[in-house]
């Protein structure tokens, strides 16, 4: 059994306001950092052994404050990067509504139908994630995990895990510097024991936007 702590990272400059993000880098604001303090406090006895991130600067700026914590340095995988928004990136979500209407609705409603312009679908990430998934599970049997994402790929490797079609991708909470823990069975029995886990955060929890 492998045991996975899934993190999302701690707030970055541009989730305050409800900006897209996808591949572009904005760092953590000030709130931030403090969250992945507490976030890094809440994980020190958890006996976690490897520490991955995706390679995006909130990500990984993230994944530095926990591993400095931990005592690990944060290996970069690719597969953990956030979905490509394409020409969304960088807009606002009441941007994205005004000159996307029909996308962002299907977005909302039916996002594995959803290929965004000039970036990625939600099955190309859910192909990603799930090839980390295996690998993870194949490399570090019987050991504790960790993996700083974001919420795109975070939900699309539930969905992988536990066998849950894409539609329903919407179903799972993925708050800023939240932590969940997923365990792998080589056998594929997967159980999601701790979901969008935020008491550490205490007055610094803010509610992720629900289009992001």
């Amino acid at each position: 059994m492998l045991r996975l702590f899934i993190i999302r990272h701690a707030e970055s400059e541009w989730n305050p306001v409800g900006r897209y993000q996808g591949l572009l880098d904005p760092g953590l604001t000030e709130r931030g950092v403090r969250q992945a303090r507490l976030l890094a406090q809440a994980l020190k006895d958890e006996g976690i052994s490897v520490l991955f991130t995706s390679p995006l600067k909130r990500t990984y700026e993230t994944a530095r404050i926990v591993g400095e914590e931990l005592g690990l340095e944060p290996i970069v995988d690719e597969r953990l990067r956030e979905i490509d928004h394409g020409e969304w990136s960088g807009l606002l979500v009441e941007e994205v509504k005004k000159k996307y209407p029909e996308q962002f609705e299907a977005w909302l409603k039916e996002p594995h139908r959803v290929v965004f312009p000039g970036g990625e679908s939600l099955k190309e990430v859910f192909k990603r994630v799930t090839d980390f998934l295996n690998d993870v599970r194949s490399r570090y049997e019987g050991r504790t995990v960790a993996a700083v994402s974001h919420t795109v790929p975070i939900r699309c490797l539930y969905c992988s895990a536990l066998g849950i079609d894409l539609s329903k991708f919407w179903s799972f909470g993925c708050d800023n510097a939240s932590y969940s823990v997923l365990y792998l069975d080589s056998e594929g029995r997967n159980v999601l024991h701790k979901l969008n886990l935020t008491c550490h955060l205490g007055e610094l929890y803010v509610e992720a936007h629900r289009a992001l």
